[in-house]
Formats: C-alpha cells, structure tokens, sequence
C-alpha cells in the first residue's frame, strides 16, 4: 500500500493536468489495494498460510550447489556450515529447522553484518534487517559495553503472523517467517504486533533521490532477490509500501549459501544451520549451557540463540 505522504491529494493548480492526472492514478492504485486487502481480510483468514502463499513450494529445485573441499577434522567453521547446509538441503523442507546461533562475547560492535546485509538485499533508507543494539552492563565504574545484534527471531509462535489481515505474513514449514509482498497492504500490524521490533516499513525513499539529483543513482534501481524473486523498488509497486524484515536470506540458503550476516561476522560470532541435525554446529551450540533466546516468556519460541 501506497504510503500517505506519497500520495497527498491536494487541490492541483490551474493548468496542471499532468499532475491531477497522477494523483488521480495513484487514488485509484491506493484504493483497488486497500479494497484488496479488506476483501481478502474478510474471507480469507480461515485459508492455511501453506495454501495462501502464490509462491511455488521452495527446496524443490536446486542449482548445482557450491562445491566444498575434502573434509578436514580442523576445518573453518564456514565450510562445516555449508556442508551442514547443503545436507539440510537434501532433506524434505518440512524436515529442516533454520536456526541461528550468535555469540556475543566475540561481538565487537563492527557492524559489518548490517551493511553486508544492507548491501545484499538493496535496502532502502529506514529498512535495517540485522541491527546491532548496544548495552552497558554492569555497575559505574565497573561497566562493560555489549553488543547485540539483532535479526528477525524467526519464532515457532509468531506474533506478526495471526494479526496480518491478508496472510501476508506467513510462516514456512522450515521455519522461516516471510512477507508475501503481492499480498501485503502495508497496514503495519505486523510492526505493531513484533516484541523484537525486527520489522521495518519502506516508504519508497531512495538515498540519492532529492539531494541534489533530479534522478536516483543507477545503483538503487538495481533488482534485489529477496524471497526468490526479482523486485526492483518503483513508487506504487511492491516491495514499496510493504513491511520488510530479514528472512535468514532466503534467497541464498536455497542456493546452498550461508546468510550474508553470518560469511561478514568478521569475529566469527554469527553461526547458521539445521537445528534438527544433531550433526550440524548449531546442533552443538544450542545445547551449551550459556544459552538464551530474548523475551522467552513471551512464548515467542525464537530461532535465534544467542550464547552469553
């Protein structure tokens, strides 16, 4: 859905039809979505999100994976992801558990996660996927700085899910909380209803649009491929107007490719797999007993640990 403030609806000047026209437009765009969403929003709830979803079943289809080197016992902890990762690939979608695993005693606060993750998924200004929030612990003068970054939690038990009038939002068998952007009107409940505040909202703002430049800078029209598909960001147009959030990159473990978050972690404190492989690291991790999820007692059941 269209924001407000892209459509304001004011009386045109004499003598500009171009630009009545276009407003007229942009009503009309605003208000077939807006009857969309309360049509679907009264007959469809009862719908499974498994059935609702106009995406094809995902994890059918498979390109030739990335190809892995011999397995070593001293291996880098990256190629034991992937090697988790392309043995979850093997398995029936509803069979894997996508899970991560942060450590934040080697968080150092660099931010690389949420540019690498800005970068590969063409944020706009104002969408962050994977903040890093920062926390002083302790008592002055005996105090400490902690960093947390913070994904989308990917819980069993969403929040977001149950509030979303269309189903746009929607959980997979494997986990992963998604945006159906055809179907999303932009209500925002579903950044109401997130206790992690996990979920931006895009406004259609570019970084070099209206700052000197008449025209956006080529490398913001540039096709992102979030949830598989081709999205190029064009006022009126999904995922414009959308709620976004992060999706474990979706578009890359399909491909047998760790999440762009966890290959930037430059202190190596950001692990991803299948939580129903024993084998598998974050098996491993998620059993230690420094192990906590945020805000348990909301029932929540995130996908994200992290290890204190």
């Amino acid at each position: 859905m269209t924001d407000e403030k892209q459509i304001a609806v004011g009386t045109p000047e004499v003598g500009t039809k171009n630009s009545a026209t276009k407003e007229a437009e942009a009503r009309r765009e605003f208000l077939k979505k807006v009857g969309a969403g309360i049509f679907a929003s009264l007959f469809l709830p009862a719908l499974s999100s498994k059935n609702f979803s106009l995406r094809a079943e995902p994890g059918s289809h498979f390109e030739k994976l990335p190809e892995l080197p011999e397995k070593t016992e001293d291996e880098d902890l990256t190629i034991r992801m992937m090697r988790d990762l392309q043995r979850a690939l093997k398995k029936p979608l509803e069979e894997r558990k996508w899970s991560m695993v942060i450590d934040l005693r080697k968080c150092v606060g660099c931010d690389s996660c949420t540019v690498a993750c800005i970068a590969e998924n063409k944020l706009p200004p104002g969408v962050v996927y994977r903040p890093v929030i920062q926390e002083e612990v302790g008592t002055y003068p005996n105090v400490r700085r902690r960093f947390i970054p913070r994904p989308c939690m990917h819980c069993d038990n969403p929040p977001c899910v149950p509030v979303c009038p269309t189903k746009a939002t929607y959980k997979r068998p494997d986990g992963i909380v998604t945006i159906d952007y055809d179907r999303c009107i932009g209500c925002r409940y579903c950044i109401t209803a997130c206790p992690y505040n996990a979920r931006t909202f895009d406004f259609g703002e570019f970084y070099t649009k209206d700052k000197g430049n008449h025209d956006i800078m080529p490398y913001e029209n540039v096709e992102t491929y979030e949830y598989g598909e081709n999205w190029k960001r064009q006022e009126g147009k999904s995922p414009v107007g959308n709620a976004r959030k992060c999706h474990f990159c979706m578009h890359r473990i399909e491909k047998g490719m760790l999440p762009m978050c966890v290959v930037s972690c430059i202190g190596r404190a950001t692990f991803f797999g299948d939580a129903n492989d024993p084998k598998a690291l974050v098996s491993e991790l998620i059993g230690q007993p420094n192990v906590m999820r945020l805000k348990e007692e909301l029932g929540t059941r995130p996908s994200v640990y992290y290890l204190t």
